[in-house]
């Protein structure tokens, strides 16, 4: 068979939301990387493979922003029907066109070599060509789910349950065990204009009545995405997947023909549109970082020093018997929105060149159980990628940008718009130097580093933004000539922007769990700035158009610029629908 080796600075396992992120974020910073991805496509669980949509942080203006907000402005713009093929592509053109990435789909991992406790080389095995790849790297990081690389390199890990007593966490049972949330099977229904019968297959199990489906509301509109479609927590979450998934299928279309042929649901007119056939998983192995984030971390809001990113959503600790539990399907403890995830969270104890970020990230159960959404792990994934940048560049150790580089990572993530609670972006002196003047309004708060409304000491939100009419403007004065060589804007893409039709009531999904006749299309924000120009006054004392956007759909907008100037000024022209135009950062360096 062929043999096929790359040489790269960084080497990400699993092409997930986080490995994604992790992959891009490297590669953008300079480093050299390699994404290899067991699936034809890449998204793991928000795939539409799965099709889970991405959840996380919960409350007013704490929407992800950084790589997952131009992810998700990207399929604003590019598909207006919520199409999953669509979705697959934005994802797709994310990561294979970036050009420092060397992208392998249909790819498994399965051997690594190791010397002296440090991963040398992955090697893994691409269905589709034949070939054997093998990627010697300086770094890698496992965002594969399951933790592929544990097993392989004798990483510290743990699976299933920690007991209460071990970190003193009241919703953890009394004795440790290997039991974990289950995975599952989702399924779509499609509203027709006529009505459409359903024969289940005969393997199918039969749900006769409502009493056969305790506690499992199973309403298919709006946001209903049969996520109690669950098993395998009581099994062994990755060897028994094969049996688990055959087990999931018949529940699935079984619950469909209860729906429609049990009982009045209101399903006449609407059909079977898909069923996953590769089960979304929830939980399995977890690796051992320099620390271990806990329940208590979680409810203590996670002040830490090292803070590289934030969750949000509540402690969702599904009950591992999953669907043959006849109570609740979940408990939902609650967990402050947001609460910080330290860096010492995403780097392996034990293997000095080992990163990690998504599900498997070293948390407890109890922590992991709101660490696990996809939003959350994609800030995770962005996060590692940056300090896998920052570590080729000095040549250091996962651990040693935690010791010595932290703030610099940091910086850098809110400078590529990622929010860090209780962070505050350090501005360009260029522009914090200059005079700083706007034609209506404030402009002062572009320049604060903060990049979305925040709460004061008070306890009242502070908007962080300026506000004008289109042809308004804003500008920097340096008072002399000099040289500046971008300018960055962060524009308003609301950040508590809710969704069209079925999701109106939810806040924006990714994409659609259902399609109902005239589903409203999917749209960029109409808060956007879609039209501006920069202006720069020369030394002759004239102002000229040094750029001109005319389309722009996307939240954080840089501008190469090089230019000779005694001042710059930002003129938005046109939003996507609102009447003001907002910005909550214009910066020239």
């Amino acid at each position: 068979m062929r043999h096929i080796h790359h040489q790269v600075d960084f080497c990400v396992v699993g092409g997930g939301i986080a490995g994604m992120f992790a992959a891009i974020a490297a590669a953008r910073r300079g480093a050299k990387v390699a994404l290899i991805q067991d699936r034809p496509v890449l998204g793991g669980n928000a795939s539409s493979e799965i099709r889970m949509w991405i959840c996380g942080a919960h409350g007013l203006n704490n929407r992800e922003t950084g790589l997952l907000e131009e992810i998700n402005l990207e399929n604003n713009y590019r598909n207006p029907g919520s199409n999953f093929s669509i979705w697959d592509s934005v994802l797709y053109q994310a990561v294979r066109f970036e050009p420092n990435i060397d992208l392998m789909l249909n790819c498994s991992v399965n051997d690594a070599t190791m010397a002296d406790g440090r991963i040398v080389s992955v090697k893994g095995w691409q269905t589709t060509t034949e070939t054997w790849h093998v990627v010697t790297a300086k770094l890698f990081a496992d965002c594969s789910g399951d933790s592929i690389l544990a097993p392989l390199t004798n990483a510290k890990f743990r699976l299933g349950r920690e007991a209460r007593e071990e970190y003193n966490e009241d919703i953890e049972p009394p004795v440790a065990d290997r039991k974990t949330m289950g995975m599952s099977c989702l399924l779509q229904a499609r509203e027709t204009d006529s009505p459409k019968s359903y024969t289940p297959p005969k393997w199918a199990r039969k749900f006769p009545d409502d009493a056969s489906l305790p506690n499992r509301g199973h309403g298919y509109t709006g946001t209903n995405n049969f996520w109690w479609i669950e098993l395998g927590g009581e099994n062994d979450s990755i060897h028994d997947s094969e049996e688990l998934r055959d087990q999931l299928l018949a529940i699935a279309f079984g619950v469909w023909d209860h729906i429609k042929n049990h009982g009045d649901h209101g399903a006449a007119n609407w059909e079977l549109n898909w069923v996953g056939f590769l089960p979304g998983k929830r939980e399995s192995r977890r690796y051992l970082g320099d620390h271990v984030l806990t329940q208590n971390d979680v409810r203590a809001e996670g002040r830490f020093a090292d803070i590289v990113a934030y969750g949000g959503w509540s402690m969702d600790d599904h009950h591992p018997a999953g669907f043959n539990h006849p109570g609740a399907p979940t408990i939902f403890h609650p967990a402050p929105s947001p609460f910080g995830i330290p860096y010492r969270c995403l780097y392996s104890a034990n293997v000095p060149n080992l990163f990690f970020a998504g599900r498997n990230i070293s948390t407890t159960h109890a922590a992991m159980s709101s660490t696990r959404v996809m939003a959350t792990c994609g800030l995770l994934g962005q996060a590692v990628g940056t300090a896998a940048a920052i570590a080729t560049a000095k040549g250091c150790s996962p651990r040693e940008v935690g010791q010595n580089y932290i703030t610099q990572l940091q910086q850098a993530l809110l400078d590529d718009d990622c929010f860090l609670p209780w962070q505050r972006r350090v501005v360009a002196e260029l522009s914090t130097t200059a005079a700083l003047k706007a034609s209506v309004n404030d402009p002062e708060p572009l320049r604060n580093g903060l990049d979305r409304p925040s709460k004061n000491d008070q306890g009242a939100w502070d908007d962080n933004s300026w506000q004008g009419p289109a042809e308004a403007w804003v500008e920097y004065d340096f008072g002399c000539v000099v040289t500046v060589s971008q300018a960055r804007m962060t524009f308003d893409s609301d950040l508590n922007r809710c969704g069209k039709g079925a999701c109106a009531k939810q806040g924006e999904k990714n994409i659609l769990s259902n399609f109902p006749l005239n589903q409203p299309p999917r749209e960029t924000p109409p808060t956007l700035v879609k039209a501006f120009r920069l202006e720069a006054k020369g030394a002759d004392g004239q102002w000229r158009c040094v750029h001109r956007e005319d389309n722009n759909y996307q939240r954080l907008v840089r501008v190469p610029l090089a230019i000779q100037a005694s001042a710059v000024r930002i003129v938005p022209e046109k939003t996507w629908g609102a009447d003001t135009c907002k910005l909550f950062a214009f910066e020239l360096s």
